[in-house]
């Protein structure tokens, strides 16, 4: 079982988060995902934390994220990328709102032509 209680009490630190970095479509973060249930991605870590793609900037503090897997699946919602010379998954299914305090650390970003 998940460590649900570390989780709140860093979900509780992340409310209260009064800097929000300054982040753009196309760019990949580390990203503080939480502890979940049932087959919905979760992060790891001390911090929860996965990749995550920023599809679309909604306002300055929210966004439309997909969290990405370093485990390749051939199937319909992956969609395989290659990012620093490395492929990873971008998992259609779990795409949703995240709101910008759960941004932790900057990866990169994709060349507009990758992330067209």
């Amino acid at each position: 079982m998940q460590d649900m209680d570390a989780c709140n009490h860093l979900k509780k630190q992340l409310d209260a988060r009064t800097n929000v970095p300054p982040s753009a479509e196309g760019e990949i973060w580390w990203c503080s995902v939480g502890v979940n249930i049932g087959s919905e991605v979760y992060g790891k870590g001390p911090r929860f934390t996965r990749p995550v793609l920023i599809l679309k900037k909604l306002k300055y503090s929210a966004f439309i994220g997909i969290p990405m897997s370093s485990q390749l699946k051939v199937r319909d919602d992956y969609y395989i990328l290659n990012f620093k010379g490395k492929e990873s998954a971008l998992m259609l299914s779990e795409i949703r709102k995240f709101d910008s305090r759960r941004l932790a650390d900057k990866i990169g970003k994709l060349s507009d032509k990758k992330f067209k």
